[in-house]
């Protein structure tokens, strides 16, 4: 019996907080992070994990690292709010080579069905080179809402989550083929770029 293999992939976790990062409290993001993400992918996943201040070039500084790095992904929680010292997502855009809106407004769309305050973030996505960088809320679990989406209690997908798309995108800027689990998150590419599975070396 042949086992399908997984393209290895390289992810980049931050978590944002002046208060954790100085050990006032413990830091919930990164653990929140690795575990969803664990769950949800099939590839081996190398993390690259940093816990900074809300600092904004301390922030861009460790982003364009990460890329630079060779982390196809790299995911942000903390700081999007509208508070003086929320200062991530200037910090991503100042960074970017495209800007993605479409995951900050999903990302908005999904909290809005449990806080009316969901208005208030400011999330945002971009890409640099070939990493994709995504700002997701402070809260285990909004990241887990806003990666995984809204299902019913029959299990059907009722408002999809945004890391339903990110493995087309990475596709898109050339990055690995990423395969999700689908009873976590089910990822949607076109037909056409739907690779088969591969047998074990």
């Amino acid at each position: 019996m042949t086992v399908p293999t997984f393209d290895p992939v390289k992810i980049g976790i931050v978590s944002i907080s002046d208060r954790a990062s100085t050990g006032v409290y413990e830091d919930k993001g990164l653990p929140a992070l690795k575990d969803w993400l664990a769950r949800a992918l099939q590839n081996p996943i190398a993390f690259e994990a940093r816990l900074i201040p809300d600092e904004k070039e301390r922030i861009s500084a460790t982003l364009i690292e990460l890329c630079d790095a060779g982390c196809s992904l790299v995911l942000t929680t903390g700081g999007t709010g509208p508070a003086p010292r929320d200062v991530t997502p200037e910090a991503t855009l100042a960074i970017a080579h495209k800007v993605m809106p479409g995951f900050g407004e999903q990302m908005r769309q999904i909290s809005l069905r449990f806080v009316p305050t969901a208005i208030l973030s400011r999330q945002c996505a971009v890409i640099r080179g070939e990493s994709l960088v995504i700002n997701l809320p402070g809260q285990p679990k909004s990241i887990q809402e806003t990666l995984e989406g809204l299902k019913g209690a029959d299990g059907e997908q009722l408002v999809a989550g945004i890391f339903a798309a990110v493995p087309y995108c990475i596709d898109l800027i050339g990055g690995p083929y990423l395969e999700t689990r689908d009873e976590v998150c089910k990822a949607f590419r076109p037909k056409s770029a739907i690779r088969p599975a591969g047998p074990a070396a």
